[in-house]
């Protein structure tokens, strides 16, 4: 029987990892019908988009409210079509509230679910795990400790390693800086500020100031902003707005200032030292600080399970306390710099080698197989 599956993403970092994903389930089943929610990366790997990601993301409890409509109805195709036995299998990938109501209703029709990047229900309000045991099948965790967790709650979870490992490997800083005009002795400071309007409209302000900061003192010559296509940062005096080559901001950096998120870790992979500094809505956060279990808000701290790079959350994200944390980075050889690199290393070796994907199409033969 030729294999019918259904990937989904909610938003472009899902889209990327889709990418891979279908890249690998066409490898091992040429003949499959995959057809996913994604976006370009997904379709240019070989699936059917049955719906665009675009107007579905947000982050926070209150920017969502606004999506909840396309979510709606999207359910209600996919509803349809499970019933129907559309589908032999359902890939999830990451964004858990609306994927979670889609793996119930294919559970429900007695279609087979195998989620592929768990949702973080380890950092806060850990009792969701208990209904998202019921939704899933299989789980595919990408971050090591993961595992443990998942598992003590019943489902059967394999770590496949983070596919951040499987790419391809940035150009040389040489190269980089060549790719971006900049001269080869510049230093320079890498910043990202999200990908999100709401991310970028609490975050680059205080980011531009204190990168202006810098500027001024000389603590770095050059300042990159990687920027979405179609983003608006207003005042860049001083800053360079990357939209093209998202892969030369960080190979071209001395230090960086970045959101919490996956980006920690590609600075990490990157060898890049880096402050972490995050503002969320604040009714969203009032609501989460009394949830969250977790000491530490970067990825690259969560893995290393210690203090590796400097977190401001909040109100303490100020222009001059961004300028004092991300001022001693920028010396390479300094000491500040020099105990980051060697905690990205202790880093890079937990999060397993290369294969993540061909790791979970192999768990979806298993699946498909039984």
């Amino acid at each position: 029987m030729t294999p019918r599956i259904l990937v989904l993403a909610g938003e472009p970092s899902g889209d990327l990892h889709g990418g891979h994903v279908v890249s690998a389930l066409r490898a091992r089943f040429p003949d499959a019908t995959i057809d996913a929610i994604g976006g370009p990366r997904m379709a240019a790997a070989g699936a059917t988009i049955r719906r665009s990601i675009e107007g579905l993301s947000a982050m926070g409890l209150v920017e969502i409210l606004d999506k909840l409509p396309a979510h709606w109805r999207l359910l209600q195709t996919l509803k349809r079509d499970f019933a129907q036995r559309r589908y032999d299998l359902v890939i999830p990938v990451d964004y858990p509230g609306f994927h979670l109501r889609v793996a119930e209703a294919a559970r429900r029709a007695g279609i087979k679910v195998l989620w592929y990047i768990a949702p973080q229900f380890w950092a806060w309000r850990p009792g969701r795990a208990r209904r998202f045991s019921r939704a899933v099948d299989r789980l595919a965790v990408i971050l090591p400790f993961e595992s443990e967790f998942f598992r003590a709650v019943g489902i059967a979870t394999d770590y496949v390693g983070h596919p951040l490992v499987d790419q391809v490997g940035p150009p040389t800083q040489a190269d980089a800086r060549a790719a971006l005009q900049l001269p080869a002795d510049a230093r320079v400071l890498a910043v990202f500020p999200g990908s999100r309007r709401g991310e970028i409209a609490r975050l680059w302000p205080i980011y531009r100031e204190a990168a202006q900061q810098l500027l001024a003192a000389g603590d770095c010559t050059h300042v990159l902003v990687a920027a979405t296509p179609d983003g608006s940062y207003g005042d860049t005096a001083g800053c360079l707005l990357v939209r093209d080559h998202p892969e030369c901001v960080l190979a071209a950096a001395d230090a960086a200032l970045a959101k919490s998120g996956t980006t920690t870790l590609e600075a990490a992979l990157a060898d890049v030292p880096m402050v972490v500094a995050y503002r969320l809505h604040p009714i969203t956060f009032r609501i989460l600080r009394s949830l969250i279990t977790v000491r530490w808000a970067s990825l690259v701290n969560l893995v290393a399970d210690r203090g590796i790079v400097p977190e401001l959350m909040q109100q303490a994200v100020t222009a001059d306390a961004l300028v004092a944390a991300v001022r001693p980075l920028l010396d390479r050889e300094g000491t500040a710099a020099c105990e980051q690199r060697r905690g990205f290393a202790e880093v890079r070796a937990r999060l397993g080698g290369p294969g993540a994907s061909e790791r979970l199409a192999a768990l979806a033969g298993q699946m498909l197989a039984a």
